[in-house]
């Protein structure tokens, strides 16, 4: 394993639990975040970088196999360890299925988990920790997330915080519907009603941006979000 302590989410709405298995893993020597439901712990995921998840099934909110689905939009790389105190085969051909590479059930211990989880680094990390998408082709645009610039050929136009990572959003869904919900929480901390409009007027700047490229559109889903799509035939 490397010198640097593996960065670790834990998501466990059992806080008794969660606390227990957070001081044993971080005598073990890593850093470890605690969250108690999937909405949260979507919203920690989609602001930080981490090695690896490990994911309760039954959660609050957003269950382990949604969140799970919806953190591998954001990292396809991310190791992701399952615990539940379901035994049944299905639920664990749907973990696997959601993206988990390891799946422990309920009661463990905690030797255990602490040797699967030094398992999965050694098989999935390489010289450096797995990183969030940030680099993205949008028709004849580049979109470099984490240096907040749009690029087309020789211009660049420097991107708020907010314009970047509602941008991002849109590609990480590209072809299909990124919810207002979803973004609104995430990127602005809540869904409330004057936020959503500061939203669209974010929305209508992206397309001012991306305009030089007819093919890019962000279109409205009525009642439910935006879609972005490129039309590679024209």
């Amino acid at each position: 394993m490397n010198r640097q302590r593996p960065n670790i989410l834990l998501v466990e709405d059992d806080l008794n639990l969660g606390f227990v298995v957070q001081d044993n893993l971080k005598f073990a020597g890593y850093n470890v975040t605690l969250e108690k439901d999937g909405e949260s712990a979507y919203k920690t995921f989609f602001a930080k970088d981490f090695d690896l998840c490990i994911l309760d099934v039954m959660l609050p909110l957003k269950d382990g196999f949604s969140l799970a689905e919806d953190m591998r939009k954001l990292n396809e790389d991310i190791p992701i360890l399952f615990l539940t105190a379901k035994s049944m085969p299905e639920d664990k051909v749907r973990g696997f299925k959601a993206g988990g590479d390891d799946y422990l059930t309920k009661p463990f211990n905690i030797e255990e988990l602490t040797l699967r989880l030094e398992a999965i680094l050694k098989r999935t990390r390489t010289t450096s920790s797995p990183k969030q998408k940030d680099a993205f082709e949008i028709g004849a645009f580049s979109f470099e997330f984490r240096n907040m610039r749009l690029l087309h050929g020789e211009e660049e136009k420097a991107l708020t915080k907010k314009e970047a990572n509602l941008l991002r959003l849109l590609c990480l869904h590209r072809d299909s519907v990124l919810e207002r919900d979803m973004a609104l929480n995430l990127i602005w901390g809540s869904d409330d009603y004057f936020l959503g409009r500061s939203m669209d007027v974010f929305i209508t700047k992206l397309r001012k941006y991306l305009r030089a490229d007819p093919r890019i559109q962000i279109q409205n889903v009525h009642g439910v979000g935006f879609r972005l799509v490129v039309n590679e035939e024209e």
